[in-house]
Parts: structure tokens; sequence; C-alpha cells
């Protein structure tokens, strides 16, 4: 399995749709859902027994930590961003906040997690 962060943005949608008509491998979508994720993007995939969803912001580290310890994936894409200019100029606190502290604590328990794994695991994550 995969975990793959701001899936229901654009470029994270695109990437589960051509990675579910690629591969066999199983992924779990991350999402805040947050004025750019849009999980209509994700309708088509959504019953696939492939895909799996969790509604989750990256900045609760311990979520993030629940979720990798109960999933075990094997490799993490991380997609989820403000990225919007105009909202950036209007409220930078939230670009801080998912852009450099949310991609902060999703590093953290990703490398707790990587830190824990069996050197077979951790070496072909």
């Amino acid at each position: 399995m995969i975990f793959l962060t701001g899936a229901a943005g654009f470029i994270g949608a695109n990437f589960v749709h051509q990675w579910l008509g690629q591969m066999d491998e199983p992924v779990l979508v991350l999402d805040a859902l947050t004025y750019a994720g849009n999980l209509e993007s994700l309708a088509p995939v959504a019953s696939d027994p492939r895909y799996h969803f969790a509604q989750l912001d990256i900045c609760d580290r311990p979520a993030v930590a629940a979720l990798l310890a109960q999933h075990r994936p094997r490799a993490l894409l991380h997609f989820a961003a403000e990225s919007h200019v105009d909202r950036s100029i209007h409220g930078p606190g939230d670009f801080i906040r998912t852009n450099v502290q949310g991609t902060f604590e999703l590093l953290e328990a990703t490398r707790a997690y990587w830190a824990a794994l069996p050197a077979p695991e951790k070496a072909a994550f």
C-alpha cells in the first residue's frame, strides 16, 4: 500500500486515477478537504477495493502516525499544499500551517514509522 496526501486536489486525484489504472497496489488517500480538495474528483474510483480514503489534516501528527501504524504503507507521496497564490496573499497563515508545519508533522510521523520498521522494510520504503 502507498499513502498519498492531498489526493482530492487536482494533481493528487490525477495521480490516483493513473495509479489505479496501472497498478494492483492499494492506495490510501489522505486529504483535509479544504477549498482545494474536491472529493468528487475521486468519485470514479470510490468503489475500487484498492482505494481507501481518510479525511485528515496532515498537521495532526498523532492521527497520521495511527494511520501509518494501522496500514503499514511501503511509500508515501506528499501532494498536500495550499497552492492558490491569491489565497496566500489574503491568508498567509493557512499556507504556513499546511505547507510548512503540516509537512513537518507528516515527515516526523513518517520518520518515526520508518525508524521502527524491520531492516528489509526500512530499506524498501
